[in-house]
């Protein structure tokens, strides 16, 4: 009888445990080809070690929007993102390279108390997560909102870090726009719901924010009719980004606010975060 096959390669593929002998070897898991199926395991996985990772970005909107899937709103997603606790940071660290992921070491050493960022060398994929905090070109504390929805972050939040960005791109259009176009306005955290008051607090907070937010909510408004909506879908969108634009109007603005809206824009409000980089370890 032949023998059997190296018992490595079935632990590898299967993420199993070697046992030889007295000795334990854990075999890091591989990451799966279809990044939905692959994002889905990694929440799930970490949801049994009782560790707390929420979706943002780009797979966030595509779990979250069927229109994501629309043939003038649909677009490719390279990277995952999540939002995690800092807590939590020790955890992570150990959590991915089991999931199959290599992670980026200088990086994580010099900005682990806030942001790590692991990759998939064979698909030239990226995970990247932050810690409590998002800072890009605003700054926003999520560390008490992770546990208000489930598999993302709350929608409202997930609207956030897309109107956030200064240098637009069309990706956050049709991402923004699909993100209106399925979800009902409203005063809460609900499942289905984006919580305009809180978007509207936001803003009334904070002078810079709300600036980015109008500039952006006036140009997707203008720019609808490149994406090929049927006319009620456009409607609802148009109405619905009409509805967040009163709403932060109306906001009472804070003393800070005020004041930052007596500087304008003589002063920079924003931050450029520095653009992605290539995998790298």
């Amino acid at each position: 009888m032949k023998p059997l096959l190296n018992p490595y390669i079935h632990a590898f593929q299967s993420g199993a445990a070697i046992n030889l002998g007295e000795q334990v070897k854990l075999v890091a898991e591989v990451p799966l080809a279809d990044i939905v199926e692959e994002t889905h395991r990694l929440v799930e996985s970490a949801e049994k070690q009782g560790i707390t990772l929420r979706l943002f970005g780009g797979m966030a909107i595509r779990l979250q929007c069927p229109s994501a899937t629309h043939r003038s709103l649909e677009r490719k997603y390279a990277d995952i993102d999540f939002m995690g606790l800092k807590q939590q940071s020790r955890e992570l660290k150990k959590f991915f390279p089991e999931m199959g992921y290599s992670p980026r070491k200088i990086f994580n050493t010099m900005s682990g108390d806030k942001r790590l960022i692991f990759n998939d060398i064979d698909r030239g994929r990226r995970v990247d997560i932050f810690l409590d905090k998002f800072e890009m070109c605003h700054k926003f504390d999520f560390s008490n909102r992770l546990t208000l929805a489930e598999l993302t972050i709350p929608l409202a939040d997930l609207l956030a870090t897309k109107l956030q960005v200064v240098e637009i791109t069309e990706r956050e259009y049709k991402d923004i726009i699909a993100l209106v176009s399925d979800h009902d306005m409203g005063d809460s955290d609900a499942p289905g719901i984006v919580n305009v008051a809180y978007l509207a607090q936001l803003c009334a907070d904070d002078w810079g924010l709300y600036k980015t937010f109008t500039i952006n909510i006036d140009n997707i408004q203008k720019a609808l009719d490149i994406y090929q909506l049927d006319p009620k879908e456009k409607k609802m969108v148009h109405d619905r980004l009409n509805n967040l634009s009163a709403r932060v109007e109306k906001q009472p603005k804070s003393m800070g606010w005020k004041m930052r809206a007596k500087v304008g824009e003589k002063k920079r409000w924003y931050e450029l975060p520095e653009g992605d980089k290539e995998v790298v370890t």
